[in-house]
């Protein structure tokens, strides 16, 4: 089984921010594979489907972004999953708009949903994929870069970066984390 974890925040003002990537992309993964994201448990919305012939969990904590690890790593218990069938999909900043990064781990760099999950599963040996949303033109505007509105030309440059994070997930699930990073990380 996989456990794919996007990460966001959870209340309305925040959709379609640059820091609900993994929210967005857990939503356009679901629908592509008909998975319904219609239940609730350990603070977090989640379905359970199948991608490729393998059994998936999709979920999106709803514990704000800084907070993410205290879902994850209830989750990671309850399913008894392995830290190499975790795959965390999330914003960042260097990272280009369009583009993905996919790393088999590392640290957090300063993502602090990360350093979240870090943090409680105690490890940083599980693979993400970074989803790029460049950087503010001010440096002192980080948080209201990443919370703050998008226009339709950003927006559309964004969702390739969300479309090609979709194709690496079913990727890695078939074809394993090396291969993922091989052939998506040449396209970025």
């Amino acid at each position: 089984m996989y456990i794919i974890i996007g990460l966001g925040n959870p209340e309305p003002e925040y959709s379609n921010t640059r820091h609900n990537m993994g929210f967005d992309v857990i939503n356009k993964l679901a629908k592509k594979n008909d998975i319904s994201l219609n239940r609730t448990k350990f603070n977090s919305i989640y379905g359970t489907g199948i991608i490729n012939g393998k059994k998936v969990v999709l979920i999106k904590p709803q514990t704000y972004m800084n907070n993410s690890g205290e879902a994850v790593k209830e989750f990671i218990n309850f399913y008894k999953e392995t830290l190499e069938n975790i795959i965390v999909i999330y914003d960042d900043m260097d990272t280009d708009i369009g583009s993905i990064r996919v790393r088999a781990k590392g640290g957090p760099g300063s993502h602090n949903g990360m350093k979240s999950i870090i943090s409680n599963l105690n490890s940083e040996d599980f693979s993400r994929i970074r989803v790029g949303i460049g950087r503010p033109q001010n440096e002192f505007d980080r948080i209201d870069y990443v919370i703050g509105k998008i226009d339709n030309e950003e927006f559309t440059r964004l969702q390739e970066g969300q479309d090609l994070a979709v194709e690496a997930i079913e990727y890695w699930i078939k074809n394993g984390i090396d291969n993922t990073m091989n052939v998506y990380n040449s396209k970025s």
